[in-house]
């Protein structure tokens, strides 16, 4: 992924570019993050990076395509916790547990490369500024999963889905700006029932109701989202996005 006035000579980075929107990296710090891209490779929809319950000590940067992590329950059902997207470092529970607690897989065709943990300490020690972006970021992650939660604790089914659809061709967008109000939702609706915690049959109910409303309209795997105002209104939804504020790490360079 290439970003427009960015050094030629600067090896490219995905993660770089994702905390270049919001934070003016160094040439060195970009340099770092690069290396923890350098083992690409391409895995097939369907594959898993992670089982639950896995030993293993690496993490992971998604370059291309789309990930989900998600956890079995002890009737056998799978609660999706995240979608993830290129840019997206991935793997956390690695730092914190012996075994992995939740499951990684490729949703899409994807490109990951993936790296071992120890190179946070160093990365830590060398770049303490850019190890303090990364922890931001990951802080991002869990208040969108935060915010799924409470949605789903406190928003009908058909705001569920809303805000999911939302949040899917946000993040969609920020990865490809030409991205507008229609976008390939990329997601089965059994999926998107094991994220919403909603069974297929239901979401499919829930989508024919959204178009009925004239918030979504849908053809040959295409969403579009009709009116955006009216969908986040009923979805409930928070674009944290724009609330990020890295300001203070720009003191530290």
């Amino acid at each position: 992924m290439a970003v427009e006035g960015k050094n030629p000579d600067v090896p490219d980075s995905c993660f770089a570019d994702r905390i270049g929107r919001f934070l003016d990296l160094t040439q060195p710090e970009r340099v770092a993050l690069a290396a923890l891209e350098d083992r690409p490779r391409t895995v097939r929809r369907g594959t898993p990076l992670v089982r639950a319950n896995d030993r293993g000590t690496e993490l992971f940067m998604l370059r291309r395509g789309m990930l989900m992590n998600f956890v079995l329950l002890d009737d056998g059902s799978r609660q999706i916790l995240g979608f993830h997207f290129p840019g997206d470092m991935l793997g956390w529970p690695t730092l914190a547990f012996r075994s992995a607690p939740e499951a990684l897989v490729a949703v899409t065709e994807a490109e990951v490369c993936s790296f071992d943990r120890a190179a946070l300490i160093e990365l830590a020690s060398e770049r303490p500024r850019l190890f303090a972006a990364i922890t931001a970021f990951n802080q991002m992650e869990r208040q969108a999963l935060v915010d799924r939660l409470a949605g789903m604790g406190r928003t009908s089914a058909r705001g569920r889905v809303a805000a999911l659809l939302i949040e899917i061709r946000n993040r969609m967008r920020r990865v490809d700006a030409t991205i507008t109000n229609r976008f390939i939702l990329g997601l089965t609706q059994e999926e998107i029932g094991d994220a919403t915690g909603l069974t297929a049959v239901h979401v499919n109910r829930m989508l024919r109701q959204l178009e009925e409303d004239g918030l979504i309209a849908r053809e040959g795997g295409r969403v579009t989202l009709i009116d955006e105002d009216r969908l986040a209104h009923v979805a409930n939804y928070i674009d944290r996005n724009d609330a990020v504020d890295l300001t203070w790490l720009a003191r530290l360079r």
